[in-house]
């Protein structure tokens, strides 16, 4: 399952929003080294049950949109 979302690093929670067919991510790690990537990668794996190895980040890897690739789903 492919899914285009747009990252809101440095948030106050971690949350997930669906807007008018955008769907936001909010993390509170900083869109720093990668780290909210790696965020985004745990917090996916929570919300749809995977593992992250199933989770990859296909384009957007130094932009907050981004495509998303979900094994399994």
């Amino acid at each position: 399952m492919r899914i285009s979302l747009k990252v809101m690093p440095s948030a106050k929670r971690n949350w997930w929003v669906e807007d008018n067919g955008l769907i936001k991510v909010y993390l509170n790690a900083p869109a720093v080294d990668g780290k909210a990537n790696l965020s985004l990668i745990k917090f996916l794996a929570q919300h749809f049950n995977v593992k992250s190895s199933q989770i990859e980040i296909i384009k957007g890897l130094k932009t907050r949109q981004k495509v998303i690739n979900i094994e399994g789903i």
